[in-house]
């Protein structure tokens, strides 16, 4: 398959010098790199938030669970 990709002059420059210290032609790099990209670990894997981690206070300015809606949280923030 054909593609076309857009790159900054000087990103394409640091490819075709790459390329060449490498002696491959910038098709068997950019393959190489895109293969090596999609081999890898994601680094986001695992990580989810929820409420539940979210810090929580203590005392007077705590915040109950069932103030943890958008339209609470602006009335809290609102005087």
């Amino acid at each position: 398959m054909r593609t076309t990709l857009e790159l900054p002059d000087p990103l394409f420059a640091r490819l075709k010098a790459r390329a060449a210290s490498e002696r491959l032609t910038l098709k068997q790099l950019l393959r190489s790199y895109v293969e090596q990209g999609l081999s890898a670990a994601p680094e986001r894997a695992g990580l989810t938030r929820s409420a539940a981690t979210l810090p929580r206070l203590d005392g007077s300015l705590a915040i109950e669970d069932h103030q943890l809606s958008n339209a609470t949280l602006f009335e809290l923030l609102d005087p």
